[in-house]
């Protein structure tokens, strides 16, 4: 059986991929290391992903490792050159990076994506992230994970789906959840700006489900 290490940033995004996971591939085995200081650490401390924050990357993806895990995925998009320092020390294997997969769904469409995140600083690390040629317009739903932090679900879903519906009228034609933890408004989205909408959890498991099918 496959085993796929999923290694959250914020206590939110482990409903959403496993989710997903239950949805289009039941039949991987999955653990969960959360460690929600990350982004907590990284907010406050602005030191940005210095070498300390790249450690604890390391130490995380080592002990995944340690137990089995034959893939890793990082589910949170601030620490981009974190996770790209563990997938160069683990390239035997698959580690990707939330967005990773996305990214190049999105890549391969036309016309002007319209970027929603609720970290801000995910819209300061995953611009560079895309190709040169995709278009891309920014939103920040300002509130919304506070909203998230304290249960309360449909604020949180409809300041996100109103991003959707600004970046609509911008002339994007189609919508990118940045993080995992947003999936959850994807329909919301859908209904407000009625326009196509990517999520990092369904591009995340369908890539890792095709390259751990194609190394078996």
């Amino acid at each position: 059986m496959t085993r796929i290490a999923l290694i959250h940033a914020l206590a939110h995004s482990v409903a959403p991929i496993n989710a997903a996971f239950e949805r289009d591939w039941p039949e991987a085995l999955r653990m969960n290391l959360l460690d929600d200081s990350l982004s907590a650490d990284l907010a406050r401390e602005g030191r940005g992903l210095d070498a300390a924050m790249h450690e604890r990357f390391q130490r995380l993806a080592q002990y995944a490792v340690d137990t089995g895990a034959q893939g890793i995925l990082f589910t949170c998009s601030a620490f981009g050159s974190c996770i790209e320092a563990v997938a160069r020390r683990h390239a035997g294997m698959p580690v990707l990076k939330p967005n990773e997969a996305m990214i190049a769904e999105a890549a391969a469409g036309a016309g002007k994506l319209g970027l929603i995140a609720t970290f801000g600083p995910t819209l300061e690390s995953m611009p560079p992230e895309f190709p040169a040629g995709v278009e891309l317009e920014l939103a920040l739903a300002e509130g919304a994970l506070d909203a998230l932090n304290a249960g309360d679900i449909l604020t949180h879903d409809e300041r996100i789906a109103a991003q959707a519906r600004a970046l609509r009228d911008k002339g994007c034609t189609r919508i990118a959840l940045a993080q995992f933890s947003m999936a959850r408004a994807r329909a919301a989205c859908e209904a407000a700006a009625g326009l196509p909408v990517l999520t990092t959890v369904d591009s995340a498991v369908r890539a890792l489900r095709t390259r751990l099918t194609r190394r078996s």
